[in-house]
């Protein structure tokens, strides 16, 4: 007898025997198509969902932390609860010396300013920054550069525009290397900027105009105030670890009790990371349950019927292994059923939930481009080849059923 897996009337018979009960293969061909299809799409939803949260964070720093003050809620040294507290620019030496982890650092300033170019005028956050500002909040450069160390140290009077004040105030030019007055003061315009993440410090990048630290002081007599100090930490370290002596460290240098947590505030960025990362963990793990189970209802289906059909053939078979045909061949003959159907229907799932994903990166296709509703194609495969084991194992208890059938109890069974 000829190998049935090589053999084409085998195959011939397979797709003869699914068809003899249209309906019955039908359904259990469906459940398997929606267990494959349910189970890609809930992957590649999840995987969609995580794109577009993640989205929002690029740009940041993972492993970031802002400082600023606040009023006191402690009567200390003879103040009063309430205080209004300003940080300075001692508090930022103090920190840079004390802590040599942080790896960027910057103190910030803003104010309001009246930008004005010939007739266009834009108002705008005006915001003071130090030359490594940018490695904490990475900026999309539109055209030129950002501030430097140079700037700061020079008290140069340039500026960088966000790409709406940009806009605003030169339309679709390019206004690098023209001078603007920001409440009065020139400056020269050395980049345009547009902010990638959602994370807002202050305004948003797009709607700031960005000086350097040194000439914002200067210009507008802010002396060694302080609104924001700004840090990122080296790799494998956390930046919460630091909360206390930071806050010790700035408390030595102002008249605060020292267990006055609300004299400031302390944004550990890092902490809102690993929430999200939980969130995907979370995510992902609910697809895998839904998935499952819709999985396993496709394949008990696919048992289900292979039990039935093997049932149903139960005097075909007798006759076969009266006629020679060998335990072995039976088993293969149930298996190839079961694997048709589940890879049939399998494939159809999958094709079916790719159409659906790719149609909703479609429709959310905005500014930023679409959202990756899509599988890799590594998680089709590995659906369908999960689908196709268990199908196929879902199918061994009948088939070996069948090949325990006795020639003579079956041709005696009608």
């Amino acid at each position: 007898m000829k190998n049935p897996i090589f053999d084409i009337e085998n195959w011939r018979e397979i797709g003869t025997t699914l068809a003899q009960n249209k309906t019955r293969t039908f359904m259990t061909g469906f459940g398997i198509f929606w267990g494959t299809a349910m189970l890609a799409l809930l992957l590649g939803g999840a995987e969609g969902l995580k794109h577009f949260m993640s989205r929002n964070f690029e740009g940041f720093a993972t492993n970031a932390a802002t400082i600023f003050p606040q009023r006191t809620t402690k009567s200390y040294a003879g103040f009063n609860k309430g205080m209004a507290l300003e940080m300075n620019l001692q508090d930022a030496d103090n920190i840079r010396r004390a802590i040599p982890d942080i790896e960027n650092s910057s103190s910030v300033n803003f104010m309001w300013a009246n930008a004005l170019y010939g007739d266009k005028k834009s108002n705008a956050q005006l915001t003071g920054v130090e030359n490594k500002y940018d490695k904490i909040f990475e900026p999309i450069i539109f055209d030129g550069r950002f501030l430097n160390e140079a700037d700061n140290a020079n008290y140069r009077k340039v500026c960088v525009l966000g790409k709406k004040v940009a806009s605003e105030l030169f339309g679709t030019a390019s206004g690098v290397g023209n001078d603007i007055q920001l409440n009065g003061i020139y400056y020269k315009v050395i980049g345009v900027v547009g902010q990638t993440s959602e994370i807002t410090i202050g305004a948003n990048m797009d709607e700031s105009i960005f000086i350097p630290s040194n000439s914002m002081r200067r210009s507008y007599n802010l002396g060694d105030r302080i609104d924001i100090f700004m840090m990122t930490f080296r790799q494998g370290t956390k930046p919460g670890n630091y909360e206390k002596q930071l806050r010790r460290i700035i408390a030595s240098n102002h008249p605060i009790a020292p267990d006055d947590d609300g004299a400031f505030h302390y944004f550990n960025i890092s902490e809102m990371f690993e929430m999200v990362d939980n969130v995907f963990a979370g995510i992902t793990l609910l697809a895998l349950v839904v998935g499952t189970g819709t999985l396993l209802s496709g394949v008990i289906g696919v048992g289900n019927i292979m039990w039935i059909i093997v049932r149903e053939r139960t005097h075909e078979i007798g006759i076969r292994r009266a006629i020679g045909a060998k335990p072995r061949d039976i088993i293969v003959q149930i298996l190839s059923e079961s694997m048709v159907l589940t890879t049939i229907a399998g494939i159809a799932g999958i094709v079916f939930a790719a159409i659906l994903l790719g149609a909703a990166e479609i429709l959310t296709a905005g500014p930023q481009g679409p959202i990756k509703f899509q599988m890799d194609f590594s998680q089709a495969i590995g659906i369908l080849a999960t689908f196709l084991v268990l199908g196929t194992a879902a199918g061994i208890i009948p088939a070996v059923k069948a090949m325990k059938i006795k020639p003579i109890e079956a041709l005696n069974d009608k």
